[in-house]
């Protein structure tokens, strides 16, 4: 290979196709932190302004917003991530308006049955749904931008734009403490990422255009609905663990798992700006050197379950002193969860590997039998452990779901491969 000298620098086309991976994967874990930065901030100051039952009904809402999210990438921008990552500027631009207008779309029309269900509740409840309603095509198409500017390669306006409603949430937050209520402070969330979700129409110079939801969704329906469907089984999954858990054991174990949780906080919120670039990485990989995929799926899988027990470790080597001050009472019970814990997110970012490979080569329905196997599995092993050892068997239950579903999602990936490969023998066969 010839190598290419520039401004006395000699590089080479592998050599600069690296970096550019290295730089897009550096801009999805700087969006997420801008992103969970934000989203602890909010939390803390509502907890801290609204008191205990008020920050649970923001936390109703905040939860409502995670399954909404969960359907709007399932039908608009997780197949924009799979099917224009790394394509032309103009096939790019005519996918992301009905994609950005589909996210729209579902906002609107899942706004409009919270608007419609928020009389109905009543009371602080009641206000707060109806307040999200209103904002929830604003919370969608700020979400749309991130994930379309990365099927783009240029995560860098992703991390602008979060940064953007971050700062516009300091204002909004103020204003919205002075009045005291949760709706005050749901309009405030919502309004600032609108203001992001505007300046996202100008960094994209794209209009998002409901009127092609319709022909988005037909065009994607063999990706959307499964993606739909797995999406909401994970956060399903999780939230069916977390009220059972409650009901068997008790709330204190709900709180000692959120303890855990918080622990390895850093490094889910690593694993989670990964996530952001995975699939379309693992798109261009297949794109650009078919035979490389699944070597690129092993090196990321494999180096995140590395990661997450390098961290576990260091976990474990924290002193009881130092728990205490970042967890206070809950640090006891938190710390004899990290081992089976730390299993879990290394259970999970392994199986992210093969993941993002089914997903780039748009094996939908292999996809959506792993995650239902994974969230079963997550289910029966977190209320299982916990019927039979309380909460240290829930954790431990939950482990070893993770890596059985692990397994399950290598063993789709590689029949995926193998089925590709010989539908491509077929085409080069037939005359």
């Amino acid at each position: 290979m010839t190598p290419m000298t520039t401004g006395g620098e000699t590089t080479t086309p592998a050599g600069s196709a690296r970096r550019a991976l290295v730089g897009r994967l550096s801009w999805g874990l700087a969006d997420q932190a801008a992103s969970s930065v934000t989203n602890f901030a909010v939390g803390v100051y509502v907890a801290r302004s609204l008191g205990l039952a008020a920050f649970g009904v923001f936390s109703l809402a905040w939860v409502t917003y995670g399954v909404v999210l969960s359907v709007s990438r399932g039908l608009a921008t997780d197949p924009l991530v799979v099917r224009f990552s790394g394509v032309p500027d103009a096939s790019w631009r005519g996918a992301v308006a009905r994609s950005s207008g589909t996210a729209l779309g579902v906002g609107a029309a899942i706004g409009a049955a919270c608007v419609v269900a928020g009389p109905a509740l009543g009371g602080s409840v009641g206000s707060a749904f109806t307040c999200l309603g209103v904002m929830l095509p604003g919370l969608l198409l700020q979400d749309a931008w991130r994930y379309a500017f990365f099927a783009a390669g240029t995560g860098r306006k992703a991390f602008v734009n979060d940064v953007v409603w971050g700062v516009a949430l300091v204002p909004a937050m103020v204003v919205a403490a002075r009045v005291g209520s949760v709706a005050a402070f749901v309009l405030a969330w919502g309004a600032s990422a609108a203001v992001a979700a505007v300046y996202g129409c100008f960094q994209a110079g794209i209009r998002p255009r409901p009127a092609g939801a319709r022909a988005w969704l037909r065009e994607q329906r063999d990706l959307s609905y499964r993606y739909l469907v797995e999406n909401v089984g994970v956060s399903g999954a999780s939230q069916l663990r977390a009220y059972g858990l409650g009901a068997i054991v008790g709330v204190g174990a709900v709180g000692a798992v959120r303890g855990a949780e918080l622990l390895l906080g850093p490094f889910l919120a690593v694993l989670m700006g990964l996530s952001l670039v995975t699939v379309a990485e693992a798109a261009r990989v297949l794109r650009r050197a078919p035979h490389r995929l699944a070597r690129f799926c092993l090196l990321l899988g494999g180096g995140q379950a590395a990661a997450a027990l390098l961290w576990g470790t260091a976990l474990l080597l924290m002193p009881d002193r130092l728990g205490e001050l970042v967890l206070g009472d809950v640090w006891s019970s938190a710390a004899e969860l990290i081992v089976p814990a730390t299993l879990g997110v290394a259970g999970a970012g392994l199986g992210t590997g093969a993941a993002a490979g089914l997903r780039a080569l748009g094996a939908a329905r292999r996809s959506l039998r792993s995650q239902l196997f994974a969230s079963a599995c997550y289910v029966i092993g977190g209320l299982g452990g916990a019927a039979l050892a309380g909460t240290v068997g829930s954790a431990w239950g939950v482990a070893a779901a993770t890596v059985c579903s692990s397994a399950v999602w290598w063993l789709h990936l590689r029949s995926a491969l193998r089925e590709r490969h010989q539908d491509l023998s077929r085409e080069v066969r037939t005359p």
